[in-house]
C-alpha cells in the first residue's frame, strides 16, 4: 500500500479514492490540491481536517496546493447546504482570501527550495479572465446536464430533501467552476489529484471527468470522512452554534485549548489520531496509558497540547494551561496576576464587572471596595461577616478585612477578581 494512503486510513482520515490513485503515487511525485472556500477572515477548525491531509501529503514526499475560491466563493457550493450562500461583495471576498492565503502559509512548507514546496493558488486569478460565452462554449459543452443532475448534491437540493428549496443556475454551476478549477491546475501545475471531503466527491470527479473529455488526460480523486462526535453530533461548533476558528482574534488560545480538553474519551481516542501527528505508537501507548487511568485524561491533555501548539505555537499553549490551573483553583495570585486582559477576560466570561477609578481600587480598604463601591456585597456588615468567616478572596486568595489592595495586585494592571465561597466571582475594572 502506499504509505500516504496508508496514513490516512490508520488514521481514520480515508472515505474514497479513484481506481488508479494509489498507482499514482507510487509511481511518482504528484502534485494535489484542496480548495478553501473564503466565506470570513479566518478558517475554523473544520478545516483542519484538510490542512491536515495536505501536510501528511508533503510529509510523504509529494507536492500540495492549497486553493483558496476567490472566484467560486462569489457563489458558494452547494454541496450540504439546503438554502443558497449570500454572496459577497469583491472588497469583503479579497480581504478574505488574503487573510485565508496568510493563514494557510503557517501549516504548510513554502520555503520553495524542494521540488515539494507547497503553493497557494486564488482560481480568481484565471476566472478572472474568462467570459460568459467563451464558458459555456469552452468548456459546459464538455458536460452533460444529465451528468450534473446525477450528483447527489444537486439531487437533494432540487428534490427538497432536507427542507431544500430548489439550486439556481448560479449554484448549479458550480460543480462545473470546481471541474474547471482543476482543468486549469492539470494544464498549467502538472496536477494529478483533488482531495477534499467525502461531501466533494462530485465536484471532483466532474474535474476528473473534464479533463478525460476535453483533453484526454487522466486525473484522480481522493476524499476523507466528514467529522462527527461520537454521538453523531456535529463537530467543531459550541452549544451555542458559534465556530472555533483558528484566528486567535476571533476565538482565544484559552477557547480552543479547553475545547479539545473537553473532549468525551470516546472522541479523544479518534481525534488524537485525526489531530496530531503523533505516530501510531505512541498514540497507541498513550490510549492504553488512558484506559488505565482514565480520571487523569491524559488522552484529552496530550491532544489539547498538540492542536494548541500547532495552530498557536507553545506560548500560547502554556498561557492556556496557566489559565485552566487559575479557573480550577491549581495557581497563585502571582500566576493569575500575570495574565493578559484578553486570556483573564476569556477565563471569567460572563462575570460581572464593574468599573471604578484607578485612585478608589488602589489603597482602598477591603469593606468599602467589596460592598459600597463595587456593589459586589449588599453592605459593609455583610462584607464584615463574610471576611470574619474567611470566605472572601481577592485574586484567588483569602483575605482578612485589614487587606488594602496595592497596584501590584491588579491583574494586567487593571483588573481584581473578587470572589465569596467557591463560585461567586466579581471583577473590579480599575481605569
Amino acid at each position: 500500500m502506499n504509505a500516504f494512503i496508508e496514513e490516512l486510513k490508520w488514521r481514520g482520515l480515508f472515505a474514497d479514492m479513484m481506481p488508479g490513485t494509489e498507482e499514482q503515487l507510487n509511481k511518482e511525485m504528484t502534485t494535489a490540491y484542496i480548495g478553501f472556500d473564503p466565506t470570513a477572515d479566518s478558517l475554523h477548525i473544520g478545516s483542519l481536517i484538510p490542512i491536515k491531509v495536505l501536510a501528511h501529503y508533503q510529509q510523504h514526499g509529494h507536492k500540495p496546493i492549497a486553493l483558496v475560491g476567490g472566484a467560486t466563493g462569489m457563489i458558494g457550493d452547494p454541496s450540504g447546504k439546503s438554502n443558497e450562500r449570500n454572496a459577497l461583495d469583491e472588497d469583503t471576498l479579497n480581504h478574505y482570501v488574503a487573510c485565508l492565503q496568510k493563514q494557510l502559509s503557517k501549516f504548510l512548507k513554502f520555503d520553495g527550495s524542494e521540488p515539494n514546496s507547497a503553493e497557494l493558488v486564488n482560481n480568481y486569478d484565471w476566472m478572472k479572465e474568462i467570459s460568459f460565452l467563451d464558458f459555456i462554449r469552452d468548456t459546459g459543452k464538455h458536460i452533460t446536464v444529465n451528468y450534473m443532475m446525477a450528483k447527489e448534491s444537486v439531487k437533494k437540493r432540487i428534490t427538497g430533501e432536507g427542507g431544500a428549496e430548489g439550486m439556481s443556475f448560479t449554484e448549479f454551476s458550480y460543480q462545473l467552476l470546481q471541474g474547471y478549477d482543476y482543468l486549469h491546475l492539470y494544464k498549467e501545475k502538472n496536477m494529478r489529484l483533488q482531495m477534499g471531503g467525502s461531501d466533494q466527491w462530485g465536484n471532483i470527479t466532474t474535474g476528473t471527468e473534464l479533463i478525460r473529455r476535453k483533453v484526454q488526460g487522466e486525473a484522480f480523486a481522493l476524499t476523507m470522512p466528514l467529522i462527527t462526535k461520537a454521538d453523531g453530533s456535529k463537530f467543531g461548533k459550541s452549544e451555542a452554534g458559534e465556530n472555533y476558528w483558528l484566528d486567535a482574534k476571533r476565538t482565544s488560545p484559552y477557547k480552543f485549548y479547553q475545547f479539545w480538553l473537553n473532549a468525551t474519551d470516546a472522541d479523544a481516542e479518534r481525534f488524537i489520531k485525526y489531530y496530531t501527528f503523533l505516530s501510531k505508537e505512541e498514540i497507541e501507548t498513550l490510549i492504553e496509558d488512558h484506559k488505565t487511568a482514565p480520571h487523569e485524561r491524559k488522552l484529552q491533555k496530550k491532544l489539547a497540547e498538540e492542536v494548541t501548539v500547532w495552530v498557536h505555537n507553545r506560548e500560547e499553549f502554556e498561557k492556556a494551561v496557566k489559565a485552566s490551573e487559575i479557573l480550577f483553583g491549581r495557581s497563585t495570585a502571582e500566576e493569575l496576576v500575570s495574565l493578559d486582559e484578553a486570556t483573564f477576560l476569556e477565563v471569567f466570561e460572563g462575570v460581572p464587572q464593574k468599573e471604578l477609578l484607578k485612585s478608589e481600587v488602589v489603597g482602598s480598604n477591603i469593606i468599602d471596595l467589596i460592598s459600597d463601591k463595587s456593589g459586589f456585597l449588599k453592605s459593609k456588615g455583610e462584607a464584615k461577616r463574610e471576611l470574619t468567616s474567611n470566605a472572601i478572596s481577592i485574586n484567588k486568595e483569602k483575605v482578612s478585612e485589614t487587606f488594602e489592595i496595592a497596584e501590584k495586585d491588579l491583574i494586567d494592571g487593571k483588573f481584581l477578581l473578587l470572589q465569596k465561597g467557591k463560585k461567586n466571582y466579581f471583577i473590579v475594572k480599575a481605569i
